[in-house]
């Protein structure tokens, strides 16, 4: 059977933690940012737990590691 092989794609994007949730960055802070709050802003930084239905599709995508 060939091995399985990770989406490199998905390496670049997210992450597993070590208790096995799907870490992911938050989206809507690299353009238009002149008319976002300074708050909006700093609430985008850093990352988020992705959606509980994405985890299974995350897992399986990042099998290969």
């Amino acid at each position: 059977m060939p091995r399985m092989k990770t989406k490199k794609s998905a390496t670049k994007r997210i992450k597993m933690s070590a208790t096995g949730k799907v870490t992911r960055s938050q989206a809507g802070k690299s353009h238009l940012n002149g008319y976002k709050s300074r708050g909006r802003k700093r609430n985008l930084r850093g990352t988020t737990t992705a959606d509980k239905t994405f985890q299974k599709t995350a897992a399986r995508m990042l099998q290969g590691n």
